[in-house]
């Protein structure tokens, strides 16, 4: 039972994050644009006008701050932990550090399917943007080549395509992609902000009336939904080993993130649900229509193409963040070593990233935008909630241990945490829990067939014995 709950030490984290395999090239600002990245995408785009039609109205800006307080325990997590131990991996190298390695290996296992998860769903609804924004010039894809099997099409081609771009774009190194990402979240602020000036020209207060139809069931029912528009911050301190002065830049950035993500969310919502009823937002393209619905049918193409451009942006960070996890896993022998090679010109792991890409467009190509949404949701919860219960056991462990960011009120908030994460899981569709609990029994075949024969604890112990 022992080796099963094998931990790494602290001292032996702290020396691998010296790791010159990949290079050190992102600052504050770049983390911050990377979290926005990650969080503002089909959250605001997609998101908001299906849940506020169908689970809260227009107290879906009560649904997006109850995901956000959720995520802000998370966040004040994460951040010491990204400050105090700056690896490669997230939650998984934190489990790894405080658990033990069979929890790590399933905790990696999960971020991989949150984050592939999620960067289909969203290569999902940006293919419904560029269809858009195809038809505002008069020209439109095959039916049958922008719909998944299951509503009748033969493909979501590009949904594909556009995973297949990215993940080449992000082969040819972090330094090279990284200015291509800031400017596709730039553009996608703008848009946003464009949206809300135009749109508070027409907001009717009779809209908000009723405020919140559905109850407080509604809202609950809603935050769990919108909770993956959250998903993305903790993509940063996937980032670690990649971070000039880690210990400054890491809270910074994802602390940053997620407030300014919570106040673009809030403030798109009331705008969407003043200018037209909730009943009419039941649409995937919500920003887009609503200006349609006023007139404005030339912001509301500015909007399409600054869409088309900003989910990029979101594709971008889930793929790098998958393929880093991917990175830490085999570099740890849980995984076939071959994830962790890095090119010697890019410092990439290319065959990770490659892997991600082509899992990644296939999975976009194929499967319900929904389905993608609510698994990616209960992975990203019983993940944050690991992260609360790591750093309660981290304090108790290394007191002393150098922190650049320290969480307040611990254990108070780490306790929160993780009972908000909970509650938020009970409120997601049985089928979902089926899912997940197929996707962690196959995690566990994984870890007893190969990870732990191959684990680099286990040929360390080994070699000490013999």
């Amino acid at each position: 039972m022992g080796k099963l709950f094998k931990k790494k030490s602290i001292e032996q984290l702290l020396e691998q994050s010296q790791n010159k395999s990949l290079v050190k090239t992102l600052g504050a600002f770049d983390l911050t644009l990377l979290g926005i990245g990650a969080v503002i995408g089909t959250g605001v785009l997609v998101l908001t006008g299906l849940v506020a039609a169908n689970d809260a109205g227009p107290a879906v800006i009560f649904s997006f701050i109850l995901a956000s307080i959720v995520c802000g325990f998370a966040a004040l997590c994460y951040a010491e932990f990204a400050s105090t131990i700056p690896v490669s991996g997230s939650v998984y190298t934190y489990t790894y550090a405080t658990i033990g390695e069979v929890v790590a290996h399933l905790m990696g296992w999960t971020l991989l399917s949150v984050y592939l998860l999620t960067m289909s769903a969203v290569a999902n609804g940006w293919s419904s943007y560029f269809n858009n924004f195809l038809e505002g010039f008069g020209f439109s894809l095959p039916k049958e080549l922008i719909t998944i099997p299951a509503n009748g099409g033969l493909v979501n081609l590009p949904a594909i395509c556009i995973t297949l771009l990215i993940t080449w774009l992000l082969s040819r190194g972090t330094k090279e992609s990284k200015k291509v990402n800031n400017f596709m979240v730039l553009v996608k602020l703008f848009i946003i902000l464009l949206f809300i000036i135009v749109g508070a020209f027409y907001v009717k207060p009779s809209n908000w009336t009723p405020f919140m139809p559905y109850g407080i069931e509604g809202v609950v029912t809603g935050g769990a939904a919108v909770f993956f528009a959250f998903l993305g911050f903790d993509a940063l301190s996937t980032s670690a080993e990649e971070v000039k002065n880690p210990q400054r830049n890491l809270p910074i950035g994802i602390i940053s993130s997620l407030v300014i993500c919570t106040i673009i969310y809030v403030a798109v919502c009331l705008v969407m649900t003043g200018v037209v009823s909730y009943k009419e937002l039941n649409v995937p393209e919500a920003m887009a229509y609503v200006l349609h619905s006023v007139g404005q049918n030339a912001v509301a193409g500015v909007i399409a193409a600054g869409a088309v451009i900003g989910i990029m942006a979101v594709i971008f960070a889930y793929i790098y963040a998958a393929t880093r996890i991917l990175f830490s896993m085999s570099r740890d022998g849980l995984l076939p070593k071959a994830f962790a090679k890095t090119n010697e010109k890019t410092g990439v792991p290319t065959l990770s990233t490659w892997l991600v890409g082509i899992i990644g467009a296939l999975i976009s190509g194929f499967i319900d935008l929904k389905e993608l949404a609510n698994l990616a949701n209960i992975g990203a919860l019983l993940t944050f909630g690991m992260v609360g219960v790591s750093i309660i056991i981290l304090r108790k462990t290394h007191p002393t241990l150098k922190r650049g960011f320290t969480m307040p009120f611990v254990p108070v908030l780490p306790i929160l945490s993780v009972l908000s994460c909970l509650f938020l899981m009970i409120n997601l569709p049985k089928t979902t829990w089926l899912y997940f609990s197929i996707w962690i029994v196959l995690g566990i075949v994984v870890y007893v067939s190969y990870s732990r024969k191959h684990s680099r604890l286990t040929s360390k112990e080994m070699k000490k014995a013999s």
